[in-house]
């Protein structure tokens, strides 16, 4: 639907090549979360931990060694200073490192195929037409006023597209309430769109299951900006109203900022420094901020954990098969498959100059992983039956890379094991 929405729109709107419309099931091997895209270039990079380019595609063909070697060196990627900061939007590249965002990284690849097809590019010009149909799709009247493709087709048909939590998640939530924990929802979609999703995934009673909603959160903003750049506001039938000079009470809100919500948080505990765990699937919007502005522990939902068997968590075996839900089926409905393109998310080999042997090395995200999550889990689902008292080992336990992978961790970094095919 992401990739549709937006692909209508560049045709439609903006006059490419009506083959964009038309999606062949085999090209979504191309979506692989930690890719960048090097706007002005039309290539897709795949990082090493060091910043060196370890595969690259232009538009969505695959780059020999030495045609990146030619354009990339055995050096760190140019950019990669200001991406490795997290800065992942400018005008000269695009971080790719959530499901959400990755159809369109498949769309921007095949913009460049086309675009070459026509006519050989030297510098790419399309991101303006890109961000203008993300804007299309998803500005914030855009669930109101219907408009786009993407809010009313979820609006139309819900249960294509979402699916219900499950009931240990829902009960797991009530027992960290039930335990005096202060549960908190920060989001950065609109409230309609929250509402919609939150009544259709939790019930309609889903806002007894936190204390504070935080609804167009702008993350990362609301972590790195302050009480005077992004002040929390109310709400009423969806619109926001003043700006808050404070916030004084549990409930619903928009906006704001990590700084006057911790210290609500003090307020509501009673202490001067409360733990804060938050819970996120994107380092860019979610892990990094939150570790590095706000010094929170870091829970970093990583689906990737569920490519390999192994870590899906035992019981899933002997339930019925309307219930084992996305883990099993169809390869290509999973998000988490290994792309054949791209490899493991986690490791790849450099191929060693001339005559040396090539080395396995570490990916860019992977190395943010252990830097910036406390630990990484598959989904809440592997969590929710654990007492509220189990220890997780850290990453940072001993420096480990692979420490704070729970239940265990991708079989890509356990050692001597070439169970991961790279090409």
């Amino acid at each position: 639907l992401i990739y549709d929405s937006f692909a209508q729109y560049l045709v439609t709107e903006k006059g490419y090549d009506e083959d964009l419309l038309i999606l062949a099931p085999d090209s979504l091997d191309f979506c692989c979360k930690g890719l960048v895209l090097d706007i002005e270039e039309g290539n897709f990079l795949k990082l090493a931990e060091d910043g060196t380019v370890l595969r690259a595609s232009h538009g969505t063909k695959s780059m020999t060694f030495e045609e990146i070697l030619e354009n990339y060196g055995r050096r760190e990627w140019k950019h990669f200073n200001t991406v490795s900061g997290m800065v992942s939007r400018t005008a000269k590249y695009y971080l790719y490192d959530n499901y959400f965002d990755l159809p369109g990284a498949l769309l921007c690849a095949r913009v460049v195929d086309s675009l070459d097809q026509h006519d050989a590019q030297k510098k790419y010009d399309f991101w303006k037409d890109m961000v203008a149909a993300i804007q299309h799709n998803y500005k914030i009247s855009a669930f109101k006023e219907n408009c786009g493709m993407y809010f009313p087709e979820v609006k139309n048909h819900p249960d294509k597209y979402l699916q219900r939590c499950p009931e240990s998640v829902k009960k797991w939530l009530k027992q960290l309430k039930n335990a005096g924990k202060i549960l908190l929802l920060i989001t950065s979609s609109h409230s309609d769109y929250c509402r919609l999703l939150c009544e259709h995934v939790l019930g309609n009673d889903f806002e007894e299951y936190f204390d504070i909603l935080i609804t167009n959160a702008l993350k990362p903003g609301f972590f790195s900006h302050t009480p005077n750049q992004r002040p929390f506001r109310t709400l009423e039938n969806d619109e926001e109203q003043e700006a808050l000079l404070s916030l004084d009470k549990p409930g619903w809100y928009s906006q704001g900022n990590a700084i006057q919500l911790y210290d609500l948080l003090k307020k509501m505990t009673g202490k001067l420094d409360p733990k804060v765990v938050y819970f996120g699937d994107s380092m860019h919007s979610d892990i990094f901020p939150a570790r590095h502005y706000s010094n929170w522990e870091t829970v970093f939902i990583l689906e990737e954990l569920l490519g390999d068997e192994g870590t899906v968590p035992a019981k899933a075996e002997s339930e019925p098969l309307e219930k084992k839900g996305k883990y099993e089926g169809d390869q290509l409905k999973v998000p988490y498959f290994v792309s054949k393109q791209w490899g493991s998310f986690f490791m790849d080999r450099l191929p060693g100059l001339e005559n040396a042997e090539e080395t396995l090395v570490h990916t860019w995200s992977c190395k943010c992983i252990s830097t910036y999550s406390t630990i990484a889990i598959p989904s809440l689902e592997a969590i929710a039956d654990l007492p509220l008292d189990y220890r997780f080992t850290r990453f940072s336990s001993n420096g480990s890379a692979t420490a704070g992978y729970y239940p265990s961790p991708p079989r890509a970094l356990l050692p001597n094991e070439d169970s991961v095919t790279m090409k």
